[in-house]
C-alpha cells in the first residue's frame, strides 16, 4: 500500500487554493489530477520583482516594483482608445495604460489619492514612463503578497500564472516531512538539501538562479526522479533472474557446423556477443538480454548462432521483425547460414494463406520447423509451437510490450534476446534499458570498405542526376531517398513520387519506387526485385532504413539531408558498403545551413562510427528527438531535464545496483524510505513485483 506520509500528495487538486471543479479539469488537463502532479509540475522562469525603484529610475524594458500615489484616472475617448490612470511619486510621474478596461474595476483597484505598490515592464516614450497592464496592483497593507522572485509555469487556456502559482505554493506546503532515502555519503559528496527543502525551494526560489539545471535542489529532485526510475528497473531485472529459466546447454557441435559454413570470418564483436548470450541461455535463469550494433555489424548472424544453441537443446526459435520485407529478408538470410547445419527454417508473415500457412501451422506445432521469421502473425491465435525456448525480437521498438508478451506466452519460460540496428548512448541505454543486460556489436565484418560520404548542393542535381546515369551505365546499383511521398503546397522538401517521374525519364524504366503508404506486399516485392538486380535505382522514402537490403548496392543519394537526424542519416548511408565494392553516400543539401544542420552533416562526413555518431546524436539534438527513441520508451521526466542532467543518470543506476546488492527486499527503515520514493514517482509496480516475489 501506499505510505500514508504520501496521502496529502495523492488527494485530489480541488485541495489546492484557489482549485475549485472547473479549474481542477482543466489542471488535470495541463499536470495531472493530483496534488503530486503540481508539485512536479516545474517552474520554467522567474521574474525578479525585488527591485524596488522610484519612478524617475525606472529603466526602459525593465520589471520593476514602484510605489505610487494615484493622480487620476483618464479613460479612453472611445471604446478601441486605452484607459489611462496617472501616478506619481516624489520624483515624477508615470501612466499606466490598460485596453479594453472596465472604468468601475480600475477605480475600486486603484482608488484616487491611494498609495498602491506596481510591478510591471516599464516603458520610456521620450520623458513618458508608462506601464502597460501591471502585473501586480496591491495596497501598501498587501505587499507581502507581492511576490520578490514570482516563478513563470507552463500553462493551458484558462489557468492563469497566479491561479498556478497559487496551487503550485499550495502543494509546496503540502509535501510531508520526508524520509530520506539516499545515501548519506552521496549527499554530502554533493551537498544536496533534502528532498522536502527542495520541493519548497522549487516553487518558492530565494534567487534567480534557482531556476537553473544545476541549482543543488534542482539537482537533487531530478536525481531522486532518476533514481526511482533506476530503482524500478533494477527491481525489474532483478525478479526477472529469479524467476525459472531453461538451461539451454546444448552440445556445441550445432553451433561449430553453422560457424564452419559460414561464408564469413565472424568479427571480434560478433563471437562475443554470442559468448553472452550463450551463457544466459545455460543459465537457470531467464534471459533477456539486448543486441545493439553499428549499420551491417552482423547482428543477424549472432542470432542465428543464438538459434543454433538453441536447436542443440531441443528447442524452437522465433525471430520477430516489425515489417514483411525485413522478416522475410531476415528468413532469407537464416536459411542460408542455418540449413548447411540441418537446421528448418521458415517464414510467416499475413500474406501466407491457405495451404501454405497450414502446413506452416503444422511445422511449426509439430517441431519439425525449427527457426521461424516473421512479423506480428507469429503470436496471433492459431499458431502453436511445439517447444519454443528462445524468442528474438528485432527492431524491438516498434514492438509495444503486450506484442512481446504474447510471443514469449507462446512458450514455456523462453529466453528472449531483443536486437537493434541503432547504436544508442550509453546514457540513453542506461534510462530505457537500465533492467536489460546489453552487449553491442562494434565492429564491422571484414573487407568492408569505407563508405566516400559528400555533402553537394541540391542546385547541382542536374549533375548528380547524369553522374547516376553514367554509373548505371557501368552496372552501379542506386538508393535515391526524399523525404516526402508526393508534392506538397506547403513544403518544398523533394518528393518521392516527382523524383520517380524525373528519374524513370533520364533513366528509363529500370527505376523503382517505395514508399510508407504503398500495401506490404507492394513494398516488399519492390524490395525482392531491387536486391534480385531487376532494376538499377530505388527510389524511397526512409521506409528503406531498416530493411531493404541490396548487398551489391553501391551509391547513396540522400535529398534534402539537413532535414534528417544524424542518426537516421547513419542508418541509410548503411544500406550502401556492406560488400567489398567501394561505396558512396551523397548528402543534397538546400542552404543556407543552419549551425546544428551543417554540424551533423560534418560529423556524418569524418566518422563511420556508429557509436560516435549516437553520441554526437544526443549532443545535438537533445534527449526529445535522439534517435527518434520518444516511441521507444525514453522516460518522460518531470523534474529531470536529460540533456543537463545526463551525468546523474549512471550515478542512480549504481546507487540502485548497490540498493539491490544490500537490501533486495527493501527491508527497514532504509528500505521503507526506499518504498517511499518509488510510490510518490509512481514507480509502485516495483513495489508489487517485490510483494510477489
Amino acid at each position: 500500500m501506499r505510505p500514508e506520509i504520501l496521502f496529502p500528495l495523492f488527494q485530489d487538486v480541488v485541495k489546492l487554493p484557489g482549485i475549485g471543479p472547473r479549474l481542477a479539469l482543466l489542471l488535470e488537463k495541463l499536470a495531472g489530477p493530483r496534488v503530486k502532479d503540481v508539485l512536479v509540475h516545474r517552474p520554467t522562469g522567474i521574474v525578479d520583482r525585488s527591485r524596488r525603484v522610484t519612478i524617475a529610475e525606472a529603466d526602459n524594458g525593465e520589471i520593476v516594483t514602484i510605489l505610487a500615489q494615484v493622480d487620476e484616472h483618464v479613460p479612453g475617448r472611445n471604446r478601441n482608445a486605452p484607459y489611462k490612470v496617472r501616478l506619481y511619486d516624489p520624483s515624477g510621474f508615470m501612466h499606466l495604460v490598460f485596453f479594453h478596461a472596465r472604468g468601475d474595476y480600475l477605480s475600486k483597484q486603484l482608488p484616487v489619492g491611494q498609495t498602491r505598490l506596481i510591478s510591471g515592464k516599464a516603458e520610456r516614450f521620450g520623458s513618458e514612463i508608462q506601464m502597460v497592464h501591471p502585473d501586480w496592483m496591491v495596497s501598501e497593507d498587501e505587499a507581502e503578497t507581492l511576490p520578490q522572485l514570482e516563478t513563470i509555469y507552463p500553462l493551458t487556456a484558462g489557468i492563469t500564472p497566479k491561479t498556478m502559482r497559487k496551487a503550485a505554493l499550495g502543494a509546496a506546503k503540502l509535501v510531508p516531512d520526508l524520509p530520506e532515502w539516499l545515501p548519506a555519503d552521496l549527499i554530502k559528496a554533493r551537498d544536496w538539501p533534502p528532498a522536502t527543502e527542495s520541493f519548497r525551494r522549487l516553487h518558492s526560489p530565494q534567487a534567480v538562479s534557482d531556476i537553473d539545471a544545476d541549482a543543488l535542489h534542482r539537482q537533487r529532485l531530478a536525481f531522486d526522479e532518476i533514481f526511482a526510475r533506476q530503482l524500478a528497473l533494477q527491481i525489474a531485472r532483478s525478479r526477472r533472474k529469479a524467476q525459472p529459466g531453461r538451461e539451454l546447454d546444448g552440445p556445441d557441435n550445432t553451433v561449430k557446423s553453422v560457424l564452419a559454413s559460414a561464408p564469413f570470418t565472424p568479427t571480434g564483436a560478433q563471437i562475443r556477443a554470442f559468448n553472452d548470450i550463450r551463457a544466459d541461455m545455460a543459465a537457470s535463469a531467464r534471459m533477456t538480454r539486448l543486441l545493439h550494433g553499428d549499420v551491417g555489424a552482423g547482428k543477424t548472424f549472432v542470432a542465428a548462432l543464438a538459434a543454433a544453441q538453441a536447436r542443440a537443446s531441443g528447442v524452437q526459435t522465433a525471430l520477430m521483425a516489425p515489417t514483411e520485407i525485413l522478416a522475410r529478408q531476415h528468413g532469407q538470410t537464416l536459411k542460408a547460414l542455418l540449413e548447411p547445419a540441418g537446421i528448418r527454417t521458415a517464414v510467416l508473415t499475413g500474406r501466407d494463406k491457405g495451404k501454405t500457412r497450414a502446413a506452416l501451422l503444422d511445422g511449426l506445432r509439430t517441431g519439425e520447423i525449427d527457426v521461424v521469421a516473421g512479423t506480428h502473425a507469429l503470436f496471433q491465435d492459431g499458431v502453436e509451437f511445439g517447444d519454443l525456448g528462445l524468442v528474438i525480437i528485432d527492431e524491438q521498438h516498434r514492438f509495444g510490450v503486450s506484442d512481446r508478451m504474447r510471443l514469449t506466452a507462446k512458450g514455456r519460460n523462453p529466453d528472449t534476446l531483443v536486437m537493434t540496428a541503432t547504436p544508442i548512448p550509453r546514457t540513453l541505454a542506461l534510462s530505457v534499458y537500465g533492467d536489460l543486460d546489453v552487449s553491442r556489436l562494434d565492429e564491422k565484418p571484414a573487407g568492408r570498405q569505407p563508405t566516400d560520404t559528400r555533402m553537394i548542393s541540391m542546385d547541382r542535381l542536374d549533375e548528380i542526376a547524369d553522374g547516376i546515369r553514367r554509373a548505371v551505365s557501368k552496372g552501379d546499383r542506386v538508393y535515391w531517398v526524399c523525404p516526402l511521398v508526393e508534392e506538397s503546397d506547403v513544403s518544398d522538401l523533394s518528393a518521392a513520387e516527382e523524383r520517380h517521374r524525373y528519374l524513370t525519364a533520364l533513366l528509363g524504366d529500370r527505376v523503382g519506387l517505395i514508399h510508407g503508404r504503398m500495401k506490404p506486399e507492394e513494398k516488399e516485392d519492390v524490395a525482392l526485385d531491387f536486391r534480385a538486380g531487376k532494376m538499377d535505382v530505388l527510389v524511397a522514402t526512409t521506409v528503406i532504413e531498416v530493411g531493404v537490403d541490396a548487398p551489391d548496392a553501391t551509391i547513396m543519394i540522400i535529398e534534402h539531408a539537413e532535414r534528417f537526424g544524424l542518426a537516421q542519416l547513419h542508418q541509410l548511408r548503411g544500406r550502401v558498403g556492406r560488400g567489398d565494392k567501394a561505396s558512396s553516400c551523397i548528402l543534397l543539401y538546400r542552404g543556407p545551413l543552419g549551425e546544428t544542420a551543417r554540424a551533423r552533416l560534418d560529423t556524418l562526413r569524418h566518422s563511420e562510427d556508429g557509436f560516435e555518431i549516437a553520441e554526437e546524436d544526443w549532443r545535438l539534438r537533445g534527449a526529445g528527438d535522439a534517435l527518434g527513441l520518444r516511441q521507444s520508451g525514453l522516460p518522460d521526466y518531470a523534474l529531470a531535464d536529460i540533456e543537463s542532467h545526463a551525468d546523474l543518470i549512471p550515478v542512480a543506476n549504481d546507487a540502485a545496483k548497490l540498493v539491490m546488492a544490500r537490501n533486495p527486499e527493501l527491508l527497514g527503515e532504509d528500505g521503507e524510505a526506499l518504498r517511499c520514493l518509488l510510490y510518490l514517482f509512481e514507480h509502485d509496480r516495483g513495489v508489487r513485483r517485490l510483494a510477489s516475489g
